[in-house]
């Protein structure tokens, strides 16, 4: 007896337009929706018949573009970041093992899901490598020197970090008070082939010595406001420091205080609710 062999679908051409649009709500949107959430949006406003958005979201669930996730008992559908994910003009995150072709000058981080921290996937983190993206852009300073330095405090996966060397610091330290989080960063680091420019340490900022060209910080605001003078003291003349992880409401409380030690905003961006921005010396 033959015994027929089931081969995966290939996604539907004919309805790319309709795949854009249900992925563009899943990734505006400010809360996590349900599938029937997303059929009454798409539904409501006349966009396709249900049918039609059924084989949108399967068709985009099988090309990896978006994912079900659980909680207590309800099933959610958000963008996937289980393959090559383009977060910045430049740097790509990808799962390792993957195979991925970059681009003319693409920057390609391989990054694991760790269990204290993400794939990379959440808007702090793409607005973080963005800001980095900018400030070396902007700073073309930064990167002439011989000894640039960048200081990722709360590394987290290290992903900042390995973001900043691979676009031409020289150096780096990341510094994480949560032991799980500091042997994830080693991983990526080694991943990444990295482990002669990037050290991780257990220790708090307050205790780092020294100054850095580029200073990251995706943290909480009353973190951010509390480290300011601190971060201050450590930057380099014409340094730079990026920070995330802040509300958009709260940016210009920070700009404030940056301001107190002669910093100016060169940068910033808003995704959904967070924000992201550049203060340079």
């Amino acid at each position: 007896m033959t015994v027929p062999v089931k081969t995966a679908k290939k996604p539907n051409k004919d309805n790319g337009t309709l795949r854009r649009k249900v992925l563009g709500i899943v990734e505006e949107s400010r809360r996590r929706l349900t599938p029937g959430d997303l059929k009454k949006r798409l539904l409501g406003k006349n966009f396709a018949d249900e049918k039609a958005i059924k084989t949108a979201i399967s068709d985009l669930i099988l090309s990896q573009e978006l994912k079900y996730t659980y909680h207590l008992g309800c099933s959610f559908l958000e963008k996937s970041y289980e393959k090559p994910t383009r977060v910045s003009k430049r740097v790509i995150l990808k799962p390792p093992g993957m195979v991925y072709k970059p681009a003319s000058g693409d920057i390609v981080i391989d990054i694991s899901k760790g269990a204290s921290f993400g794939f990379g996937d959440h808007p702090t983190t793409q607005l973080a490598i963005q800001g980095i993206e900018a400030a070396l852009s902007e700073n073309h300073g930064i990167l002439k020197d011989d000894n640039s330095r960048a200081l990722d405090i709360g590394t987290g996966t290290g992903v900042l970090a390995i973001a900043a060397v691979l676009m031409g610091i020289k150096r780096a330290v990341g510094i994480d008070v949560d032991p799980c989080a500091r042997d994830e960063a080693q991983k990526n680091i080694k991943l990444n082939g990295l482990e002669h420019r990037i050290n991780i340490l257990d220790t708090g900022v307050e205790d780092i010595k020294g100054t850095y060209s580029l200073i990251t910080a995706n943290l909480r605001y009353p973190t951010i406001k509390r480290l300011c003078p601190h971060i201050a003291g450590i930057t380099q003349k014409k340094g730079a420091v990026v920070v995330s992880g802040i509300k958009s409401d709260e940016v210009e409380d920070l700009v404030n205080d940056f301001s107190k030690f002669y910093f100016t905003c060169t940068w910033k961006k808003f995704e959904k609710e967070w924000a992201g921005m550049v203060l340079s010396r």
